[in-house]
């Protein structure tokens, strides 16, 4: 009897998580495609956010000259230089005002 209920139990765990990805995604896709921003996180974006993202890029930028010589002895410049510049560039200067 314990055995049944071991595996009943462990059939209705992986159940719940093959099904968890399915309904949180489309819950996301709800979420994200509902509307245009509004003034007041156009604002936000403008005032908060977009500062913090012009001292991440400087602050990223500081910190890929320094990791550059090791980053280049482990020939993965290009992925230095994606995570610690260019992402932290695109989300300040060419992502729309108010879209996180």
């Amino acid at each position: 009897m314990r055995n049944f209920i071991k595996s009943g139990a462990v059939i209705g765990v992986i159940a719940a998580l093959i099904c968890v990805p399915f309904a949180t995604s489309a819950q996301a896709q709800e979420y994200f495609e509902a509307k245009e921003p509004g003034g007041g996180a156009m604002m936000y974006d403008m005032v908060v956010v977009r500062p913090i993202g012009i001292v991440a890029t400087a602050v990223g930028s500081v910190f890929w000259l320094i990791s550059l010589p090791f980053s280049a002895s482990g020939d993965n410049t290009d992925t230095a230089t994606k995570k610690l510049v260019k992402e932290p560039a695109a989300y300040t200067f060419k992502r729309p005002l108010g879209e996180f």
